[in-house]
Protein backbone atom coordinates (compact mmCIF):
# COMPACT_ATOMS: atom_id res chain seq x y z
CA UNK A 1 0.00 0.00 0.00
CA UNK A 2 3.24 2.73 0.21
CA UNK A 3 2.92 3.20 -3.56
CA UNK A 4 -0.44 4.90 -3.53
CA UNK A 5 0.49 6.74 -0.83
CA UNK A 6 3.07 8.23 -2.07
CA UNK A 7 2.53 7.47 -5.93
CA UNK A 8 6.33 8.03 -6.76
CA UNK A 9 6.93 4.99 -8.59
CA UNK A 10 4.30 5.07 -10.75
CA UNK A 11 5.10 8.78 -11.41
CA UNK A 12 9.01 7.75 -12.29
CA UNK A 13 7.49 4.83 -14.52
CA UNK A 14 5.45 7.90 -16.87
CA UNK A 15 8.06 10.03 -16.80
CA UNK A 16 10.72 7.27 -17.86
CA UNK A 17 8.24 5.68 -20.61
CA UNK A 18 5.83 8.86 -21.49
CA UNK A 19 2.57 6.85 -21.95
CA UNK A 20 1.48 3.92 -19.76
CA UNK A 21 -1.00 1.67 -20.02
CA UNK A 22 -3.23 0.61 -16.52
CA UNK A 23 -4.96 -2.00 -15.71
CA UNK A 24 -7.20 -0.85 -12.40
CA UNK A 25 -9.43 -2.76 -10.44
CA UNK A 26 -13.28 -2.20 -11.26
CA UNK A 27 -14.37 -1.08 -8.03
CA UNK A 28 -12.31 2.42 -8.82
CA UNK A 29 -10.40 4.50 -6.30
CA UNK A 30 -7.00 3.73 -6.85
CA UNK A 31 -6.75 5.86 -10.20
CA UNK A 32 -7.88 8.93 -8.99
CA UNK A 33 -5.67 8.80 -5.90
CA UNK A 34 -2.79 8.60 -8.57
CA UNK A 35 -3.95 11.54 -10.30
CA UNK A 36 -4.68 13.39 -7.50
CA UNK A 37 -0.60 12.48 -6.48
CA UNK A 38 0.86 13.59 -10.34
CA UNK A 39 -1.27 17.24 -9.72
CA UNK A 40 -0.03 17.91 -6.50
CA UNK A 41 3.28 17.27 -8.40
CA UNK A 42 2.89 20.04 -10.97
CA UNK A 43 1.26 18.26 -13.22
CA UNK A 44 -1.78 19.97 -15.10
CA UNK A 45 -4.03 17.12 -15.93
CA UNK A 46 -7.59 16.27 -17.52
CA UNK A 47 -9.43 13.30 -18.08
CA UNK A 48 -11.41 12.46 -20.94
CA UNK A 49 -13.11 8.97 -22.80
CA UNK A 50 -11.34 7.69 -25.87
CA UNK A 51 -14.73 6.68 -27.34
CA UNK A 52 -14.73 9.18 -30.34
CA UNK A 53 -10.95 10.41 -29.85
CA UNK A 54 -10.52 9.71 -33.55
CA UNK A 55 -7.18 11.12 -35.13
CA UNK A 56 -5.53 11.25 -32.03
CA UNK A 57 -3.03 14.14 -32.70
CA UNK A 58 -5.51 16.74 -34.33
CA UNK A 59 -7.94 15.54 -31.65
CA UNK A 60 -5.68 16.57 -28.76
CA UNK A 61 -3.11 19.51 -30.26
CA UNK A 62 -4.63 20.75 -33.78
CA UNK A 63 -7.73 23.10 -34.80
CA UNK A 64 -9.86 20.62 -36.35
CA UNK A 65 -13.45 19.89 -37.96
CA UNK A 66 -16.61 18.21 -36.73
CA UNK A 67 -19.50 17.23 -38.69
CA UNK A 68 -22.68 17.50 -36.28
CA UNK A 69 -24.84 14.52 -36.08
CA UNK A 70 -27.66 13.73 -38.62
CA UNK A 71 -31.06 14.98 -36.98
CA UNK A 72 -33.33 13.53 -39.62
CA UNK A 73 -35.07 15.84 -41.96
CA UNK A 74 -32.58 18.45 -43.19
CA UNK A 75 -32.11 20.89 -46.00
CA UNK A 76 -29.36 19.18 -48.33
CA UNK A 77 -29.20 22.39 -50.22
CA UNK A 78 -27.10 24.03 -47.68
CA UNK A 79 -24.24 21.86 -46.66
CA UNK A 80 -24.98 19.25 -48.39
CA UNK A 81 -26.19 15.19 -47.78
CA UNK A 82 -23.69 15.02 -44.71
CA UNK A 83 -24.31 19.06 -42.64
CA UNK A 84 -21.85 21.51 -42.33
CA UNK A 85 -18.39 21.25 -40.73
CA UNK A 86 -18.19 23.18 -36.99
CA UNK A 87 -14.06 24.11 -36.42
CA UNK A 88 -13.53 22.66 -32.44
CA UNK A 89 -10.77 23.99 -30.58
CA UNK A 90 -8.03 21.01 -29.56
CA UNK A 91 -8.91 19.30 -26.30
CA UNK A 92 -5.64 20.01 -24.79
CA UNK A 93 -5.60 23.73 -26.06
CA UNK A 94 -5.74 25.73 -22.73
CA UNK A 95 -3.11 23.11 -20.99
CA UNK A 96 -0.42 23.90 -23.55
CA UNK A 97 0.04 27.36 -22.12
CA UNK A 98 2.87 27.58 -19.50
CA UNK A 99 5.61 25.02 -19.61
CA UNK A 100 4.17 22.62 -16.86
CA UNK A 101 3.94 19.44 -17.29
CA UNK A 102 0.64 17.96 -18.97
CA UNK A 103 -1.48 14.62 -17.82
CA UNK A 104 -3.58 13.40 -20.41
CA UNK A 105 -5.91 10.55 -18.71
CA UNK A 106 -7.90 8.38 -21.25
CA UNK A 107 -10.68 6.37 -20.09
CA UNK A 108 -12.08 3.05 -21.66
CA UNK A 109 -8.48 3.03 -23.75
CA UNK A 110 -9.43 -0.65 -24.94
CA UNK A 111 -11.40 0.36 -27.35
CA UNK A 112 -8.10 1.96 -29.54
CA UNK A 113 -6.57 0.68 -32.43
CA UNK A 114 -3.19 -0.39 -32.57
CA UNK A 115 -2.57 2.84 -35.04
CA UNK A 116 -4.36 5.02 -32.11
CA UNK A 117 -2.39 3.41 -29.18
CA UNK A 118 1.23 3.61 -31.60
CA UNK A 119 0.20 7.37 -32.41
CA UNK A 120 -0.21 8.00 -28.72
CA UNK A 121 3.11 6.89 -28.40
CA UNK A 122 4.67 9.36 -30.54
CA UNK A 123 2.57 12.15 -29.56
CA UNK A 124 4.35 11.95 -26.05
CA UNK A 125 7.78 11.46 -27.69
CA UNK A 126 7.26 14.53 -29.89
CA UNK A 127 6.01 16.47 -27.42
CA UNK A 128 8.07 15.96 -24.13
CA UNK A 129 6.18 17.71 -22.11
CA UNK A 130 2.99 15.36 -22.43
CA UNK A 131 2.53 12.30 -20.63
CA UNK A 132 -0.45 9.97 -21.15
CA UNK A 133 -2.30 7.03 -19.07
CA UNK A 134 -3.84 5.10 -20.75
CA UNK A 135 -6.67 3.09 -19.09
CA UNK A 136 -6.86 -0.52 -20.82
CA UNK A 137 -8.89 -2.61 -18.27
CA UNK A 138 -9.87 -4.45 -15.38
CA UNK A 139 -7.32 -6.44 -13.10
CA UNK A 140 -7.22 -7.97 -9.64
CA UNK A 141 -4.76 -4.89 -8.39
CA UNK A 142 -3.26 -2.37 -9.76
CA UNK A 143 -0.48 -2.98 -12.22
CA UNK A 144 0.26 -0.84 -14.99
CA UNK A 145 3.11 -1.01 -17.97
CA UNK A 146 4.39 1.18 -20.82
CA UNK A 147 1.87 1.02 -23.48
CA UNK A 148 4.87 0.36 -26.15
CA UNK A 149 5.08 -2.98 -24.39
CA UNK A 150 1.43 -3.66 -25.11
CA UNK A 151 1.56 -2.70 -28.34
CA UNK A 152 4.75 -5.01 -28.81
CA UNK A 153 2.76 -7.88 -26.86
CA UNK A 154 -0.26 -7.50 -29.39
Amino acid sequence: MPLLLSGRGFRQDLERAGALALFAPLEGGAETRLMRRLRAAGYRAQITSARGLGDPEAFLLQLHGVRPPHLGHQSVGRGAAVGEVHRVMPQLGSLLEGDQPILLWLLEGQVLSTAELSSLVKLTQREARLKIVVEMGGARELRWQPLEAVLAAA
